[in-house]
């Protein structure tokens, strides 16, 4: 069942992103000729105002085909200079509307985590933390490397600051140090009821990509409250969330080209639809509410990481799409079929190395 649930989650955000293109290319006048819930052969379809709706074999996603989409491909058999297209079709009409509908599918993307962030909030949830008294890591296990030690500190002190911010729980120390890898952390802490402040260098670690400092709270005794949450202000907590997710996730892009060893910190379709199964059937042991809660935060994840994805500017995502536009808006010249086909097939080239990456990455961590 875990393979089953992450299939079906990791579907639903597909659909998801192809509503936004439906609805947009709608708005904009652009004839849908198929939607489609799931891929492959279909079971069952009915034809509504020009558009083909399918429920097809496979539960993965599904698909949004408008009309002219592979109008370029026909002006490069024909050799025209210009892709040529009919006024309700995609390179019909006005660049930027386009533009626009490229760009949906993401921002549907963000929509969700947004109101999947809503969702938690307005459940709410209990979980339970440590304190910020902490143990060196190299007393507590062997082998590993405890900057903070090294730098003055030892088990029994208490932390209430990094960088001159105030914490109160253990999470708070440890995702600070996550996203400051490989950098000089400021770190006040209580000792004997005296304050003492120094600077500790933290280290990256290479299989994940987050910061260590080299402490450890075994602990977590403090039980902590989120929510839940009345109706507008857990829809602030959505969009605050989300934000501060995506953040969070564009600061770990950045880590990926500090020496992180990419086949253990970055994960394939195959781990990932494991791991949502996996969030999902654990939920499920302990309640539908937790079920709910973790699956929501962890499918936010995910849609935060394909809004992302699909925007970068590479040939056959989204975000090359809303290149191209973005480029015969500013120039008011359409692209030309030849240049459009050479910059595709690099960007398939692209494309094909980062699955063959993703792939590698799951077997690695399968096998170890």
């Amino acid at each position: 069942m875990t393979i089953v649930y992450g299939i079906l989650g990791l579907g639903f955000l597909v659909f998801f992103h192809e509503l936004g293109h439906f609805l947009a290319a709608r708005l904009f006048g652009v004839k849908v000729e198929a939607f489609s819930i799931g891929m492959g052969p279909v079971l069952l379809h009915r034809g509504f105002r020009g558009t083909d709706y399918r429920i097809s074999l496979i539960p993965l996603g599904g698909y949004c085909a408008m009309k002219g989409e592979n109008d370029w491909r026909t002006a490069l058999e024909e050799n025209k200079n210009v892709i040529e297209g009919d006024k309700d079709s995609f390179y019909g009409i006005h660049p930027l509307k386009r533009l626009l509908i490229a760009f949906a599918g993401p921002f549907f993307n963000f929509v969700f985590a947004c109101i999947a962030f809503f969702v938690v909030a307005l459940m709410g949830y209990t979980y339970y933390d440590a304190g910020t008294t902490v143990q060196m890591a190299d007393e507590a296990y062997e082998g590993i490397e405890s900057p903070a030690h090294e730098s003055g500190m030892i088990s029994g002190d208490a932390i209430i600051a990094l960088d001159g911010k105030p914490v109160e729980y253990f999470s708070e120390i440890s995702e600070y140090i996550s996203m400051n890898a490989d950098k000089d952390v400021v770190v006040k802490f209580l000792r004997n009821g005296e304050e003492h402040e120094i600077t500790v260098h933290t280290i990256l670690d290479k299989d994940t990509g987050a910061g260590k400092m080299g402490v450890v709270s075994q602990k977590f005794d403090k039980e902590r409250h989120y929510g839940p949450y009345p109706f507008f202000a857990a829809a602030g907590q959505g969009v605050y969330k989300a934000v501060d997710m995506l953040c969070v996730t564009v600061k770990s892009i950045g880590v990926l080209f500090s020496g992180v060893k990419i086949t253990s910190a970055v994960a394939g379709p195959v781990r990932i639809t494991t791991m949502l199964g996996g969030a999902v059937k654990e939920g499920l042991k302990h309640g539908l509410g937790i079920a709910v809660v973790s699956t929501m935060q962890f499918l936010a994840l995910i849609s935060i990481s394909l809004f992302i994805t699909n925007l970068l500017p590479i040939p056959i995502l989204d975000g090359g799409l809303i290149l191209f536009a973005f480029i015969e808006s500013v120039f008011r010249r359409k692209m030309h079929p030849k240049v459009l086909y050479y910059i595709q097939f690099v960007g398939i080239a692209f494309i094909a190395l980062l699955l063959l990456l993703a792939i590698a990455s799951d077997l690695h961590y399968f096998i170890k």
